[in-house]
């Protein structure tokens, strides 16, 4: 097979075809609403006030933010400003919201109808994460949610904000292949059913927190496909498709659990995130998804460098368009990052992880660099650095035919393509075409949408390994980095 695919990138000449073939994909995106928001939690004694935060979303173009309860200095900053929110019932009152419909009333007047629509409130989450952390719960779950929307509904407020409620992805079980997953007995008849058939007939959709880092530090993949960096991919045997990162791969589990019991309903992911820094974290919140204790050699995973890598790309395919996966390719990619701020009074010191995930320290001063508005955001530590430690880097996902298509159009339009020649310093035939991506989106000094290739090529934000490192890197001297 890879012999194959050998062959088939070899080639360049036919560039008016590959520009006839590229020019109607450059217009089409599968997934033109997708939104990539925060998570703005505030378990700390040292953030800005609410009024100063809203200004920081304003100037870094984050256009959705979600909070873990209604405060109303929250949304009252939020009014007027264009900035849409997710507010939460927090776990504590499902019980009241189920068996009291006047509750649920009067919590979703004082709650969401004394803002909106000043405050563009576009969703309610009824808890976080119930299973996990009060499974007590479960049975009142649906009844919770039920009792939510209706009175929305009864509010005239149905059709503008929906109801969901966050599931952790420990909630999902046989996750490999992805086309095998299916939700944990215990949830899975009881309530999974029951809650996917109210948000397909209230047209909602479910949220579901994803963090691929763990897998990495149990030792079951690879770091770059953890963080969605070029990787030589893995197949799912049972229906041929490869995916070349595992938030894809999960979201695939999910769907695929999804479409057991209810055929039809689409998954947000309202947490996903990536901590810059922090060891040895004590179970928590979180912390179980890990299966084991980290130990001190985990460290490694937990750096700016990887933390800007996997947080950008996940930023840059919803900026891009490119948000569907392998066994849905035209899904959407509505998704919160987890979080804006580092928060101290979370987990156990300022080495614990749980307190290194913001993508901003409470001085308002970035952690590392990114762009909602645009994608991009190379480099580390303060916001420094803009795009400049970036490359660009084939997207095998796309097929042979759409990558010598892309090959073709680069080469004939600004791409130094002399060196991937035969017999040239750096023909490496694996990775010509990410060699030719990459002198493009160089030369164009790393302009945004100048690595998409209609969807051939991504960005990444650490030097790439193994399969294409000798063609991007000085281990080859090739000149476009």
């Amino acid at each position: 097979m890879q012999k194959d695919r050998t062959k088939a990138i070899t080639r360049f000449p036919v560039v008016l075809l590959a520009a006839a073939l590229l020019g109607p994909l450059l217009l089409f995106s599968s997934a033109d609403a997708s939104e990539v928001g925060v998570n703005y939690g505030r378990v700390a004694n040292d953030l800005p006030d609410p009024g100063a935060v809203t200004q920081l979303l304003k100037r870094n173009g984050i256009t959705m933010v979600r909070i873990y309860d209604a405060n109303p200095n929250v949304l009252r900053s939020l009014a007027n400003t264009g900035i849409k929110a997710m507010v939460m019932l927090p776990n504590e009152n499902i019980a009241a919201a189920a068996s009291n419909p006047s509750y649920a009333l009067q919590w979703v007047k004082s709650s969401v109808a004394a803002y909106y629509p000043a405050t563009q409130i576009h969703g309610v989450a009824v808890g976080n994460e119930v299973f996990d952390s009060n499974p007590e719960l479960n049975s009142q779950l649906v009844p919770a949610m039920k009792n939510v929307q209706r009175a929305l509904a009864k509010l005239g407020l149905a059709d503008a904000v929906k109801v969901s409620t966050p599931v952790a992805f420990s909630a999902v079980t046989d996750t490999f292949p992805p086309s095998s997953g299916r939700f944990v007995d215990k949830v899975a008849e009881p309530v999974m059913r029951p809650m996917l058939q109210f948000l397909k007939q209230t047209g909602s959709y479910l949220t579901m927190n994803i963090y691929p880092f763990w897998a990495y530090v149990n030792g079951d993949v690879s770091l770059d496909y953890a963080l969605g960096n070029s990787n030589p991919g893995v197949l799912d045997e049972d229906t041929g498709l490869t995916y070349f990162n595992l938030l894809d791969a999960e979201r695939d589990a999910a769907h695929s659990a999804m479409d057991s019991l209810v055929p039809g309903v689409s998954l947000y992911v309202t947490e996903t995130g990536h901590p810059s820094r922090g060891r040895g974290p004590h179970r928590g919140r979180r912390h179980h998804r890990g299966g084991r204790r980290l130990q001190e050699e985990d460290d490694d995973a937990f750096t700016v460098a990887n933390a800007q890598a996997y947080v950008n790309n996940v930023i840059n395919r919803v900026v891009q368009g490119k948000t569907g996966t392998p066994l849905r390719p035209d899904a959407g990619l509505d998704v919160y990052i987890f979080a804006l701020f580092n928060e101290n009074q979370k987990g156990n010191g300022p080495d614990d992880i749980e307190q290194n995930f913001g993508l901003f320290y409470p001085n308002m001063q970035k952690v590392y660099s990114f762009d909602f508005s645009h994608g991009g955001g190379g480099g580390g530590g303060g916001g420094g650095g803009g795009a400049k430690d970036s490359w660009c880097v084939a997207n095998e996902a796309v097929g042979d035919g759409r990558l010598q298509a892309a090959l073709d159009w680069a080469c004939g339009n600004g791409a130094d393509c002399s060196d991937i020649q035969p017999g040239a310093s750096c023909f490496q035939p694996n990775t010509k075409a990410s060699h030719a991506f990459n002198s493009y989106y160089q030369r164009k000094h790393r302009a945004s949408g100048t690595c998409d290739f209609s969807g051939a090529a991504t960005v990444v934000y650490q030097q790439p390994s193994e399969l294409i490192l000798h063609t991007l890197t000085s281990s080859c001297p090739c000149p476009h980095i």
